[in-house]
């Protein structure tokens, strides 16, 4: 039998930057933040690397940094997110500043902003060349830590929804202290993260399995573009799980791409070379590895001895595999990096499911399209969590009997065939053939372990990847390279479950 808490106000599962964010913007309405890790950890805000990107400088614009998003996004992007995301990008940069985030400066006073792939102006603002995330994360907790009208629970693991039958939700059961728990709320907001732990190689914390995107589509949350997963290029090969990350802004300060002969190979395959997008930049070193050339990061040249002042992050990594970056090529692989898709959601955070409320990289805004501009994730966690959080705060909720929405826990030995598979299948080029013994492998694993939230969100990538027969940004289909006219994809777990035609069966032997 589960306790019972009620709570005066809105209940946000996650504490990352856009759970945090949500938190303290929804003040003075009484806010009680659910995370299983402690904070500053089992995010991937707090791993981010590169920074926000905003335009910042006087040499840019809102309107430029919006049409650099669009264009990242092959033609999915929202028009009206982006510009919304680009215009409410630098007062969002500013209160991070405000709250303690310790960007680097000029010698003037003004931030200073790296170049990073597809950005048409250096407007990526940055802490000590590779440690944004951690230091804003820092920033952010301490805030609301310190906040009266935040109460963080760690700890405290999400294992269902409360739903209503009229669709709306009314809260969450969560374990807390290792007992089930029904936590009754005005309003949920879900900022649960991405679904890097679906992948067997990520650059993202393992904790990260898409269980929020589960159970909301559990509960019948219409999702959005599930099949667009950003597979970042450059994660460092050393064997690590998850593995570290050689940030853009390496790239960005000069830093080649060279195969085992030590040729620069980017230019046979896009125009701006080391810079082109990341899509295109993932396919290359994907294609390099398969045909046996390899595939290294050469920065001796452009940073060299200035590595453990400019990129501690990644010179620490580089030397705990053996690799010194200031003497040695870096070995690079594509790992699954962010997800374009997740929770449908308007511009405050509202999903197709009144009551619950979803931001960050658990959501989909539209702002993204097919494939995230390099650094816009976490500007897009602190302008939508905030916007988020407001909404939530101001909804009444309802008095309306619940039920629980759950899912069962998916064993190790299952989570680890769904990572191998997925990296396998829907990585960074599939097919129909691969896709299919993919969702019969689902199929298998669901019947000998029940339907769990990891499961329903790889089931819903891999039905959406399948049903989209064309190559688009982040999603790449051997067998369908061409382009069809641009269209999002919404979906729900019905629907995804329909896309599992048994002529794949003949796939299922692996």
């Amino acid at each position: 039998m589960a306790d019972r808490l009620r709570h005066d106000g809105i209940v946000v599962v996650g504490a990352g930057l856009a759970g945090l964010t949500a938190a303290l913007a929804a003040c003075p309405t009484p806010v009680l933040v659910l995370t299983e890790a402690a904070l500053n950890a089992g995010c991937s805000s707090a791993w981010a690397q590169g920074g926000m990107a905003a335009a910042l400088s006087a040499d840019d614009s809102p309107a430029l940094h919006a049409a650099d998003t669009v264009a990242a996004g092959a033609g999915l992007v929202d028009e009206a997110m982006a510009r919304l995301l680009a215009e409410e990008g630098p007062e969002a940069v500013r209160a991070l500043a405000r709250l303690g985030a310790p960007f680097d400066r000029t010698t003037e006073g003004a931030f200073a902003q790296s170049l990073e792939a597809a950005h048409g102006k250096a407007r990526v603002a940055r802490v000590k060349g590779d440690q944004a995330g951690r230091a804003i994360m820092q920033a952010v907790a301490a805030a609301a830590l310190a906040a009266p009208h935040v109460k963080v629970r760690q700890g405290a693991r999400l294992t269902g929804l409360l739903q209503a039958a009229d669709g709306r939700i009314r809260g969450v059961l969560a374990d807390l202290d290792g007992r089930p728990t029904e936590i009754v709320a005005h309003a949920v907001l879900s900022a649960t993260g991405g679904i890097g732990g679906l992948y067997a190689v990520t650059t993202t914390p393992a904790e990260l399995k898409g269980e929020g995107l589960g159970l909301a589509a559990l509960a019948g949350a219409t999702i959005a573009d599930p099949e667009f997963v950003q597979f970042h290029p450059t994660a460092i090969d050393i064997a690590r799980d998850p593995a570290p990350l050689a940030t853009e802004a390496l790239r960005g300060e000069g830093a080649l791409l060279v195969n085992a002969a030590g040729e620069r190979f980017m230019g046979r395959y896009h125009p701006a070379g080391e810079l082109a997008p990341r899509d295109v930049v993932a396919r290359a070193i994907h294609a390099e590895r398969e045909a046996g050339r390899g595939a290294f990061l050469d920065a001796r040249k452009a940073v060299g001895d200035q590595f453990p002042d400019e990129f501690p992050t990644v010179f620490a990594a580089c030397l705990s595999g053996g690799v010194d970056p200031r003497r040695q090529l870096i070995p690079v692989a594509p790992a699954c990096h962010y997800h374009m898709g997740g929770v449908a959601t308007d511009a405050d955070g509202r999903t197709s499911l009144p009551g619950l409320f979803a931001a960050g990289e658990c959501a989909a805004t539209g702002v993204h399209g097919a494939n995230r501009l390099a650094s816009n994730s976490l500007l897009e966690a602190a302008v939508f969590g905030a916007r988020a959080g407001r909404a939530a705060a101001a909804d009444p909720g309802c008095d309306a009997a619940w039920r629980p929405v759950t899912a069962p826990e998916l064993p190790p030995e299952g989570l680890k065939a769904l990572r191998q598979a997925m990296s396998r299948h829907a990585g960074v080029v599939r097919d129909a053939q691969g896709l299919g013994r993919l969702l019969n492998l689902i199929d298998g694993l669901e019947a000998a372990y029940g339907r769990s939230a990891p499961l329903v969100a790889a089931r819903l990538v891999a039905a959406s990847a399948l049903a989209r027969r064309e190559s688009r940004g982040g999603h790449f289909r051997a067998d369908f390279k061409g382009q069809l006219a641009p269209a999002r994809t919404f979906v729900t777990l019905g629907d995804a479950e329909g896309v599992a035609p048994p002529a794949f069966a003949r796939y299922a032997a692996e």
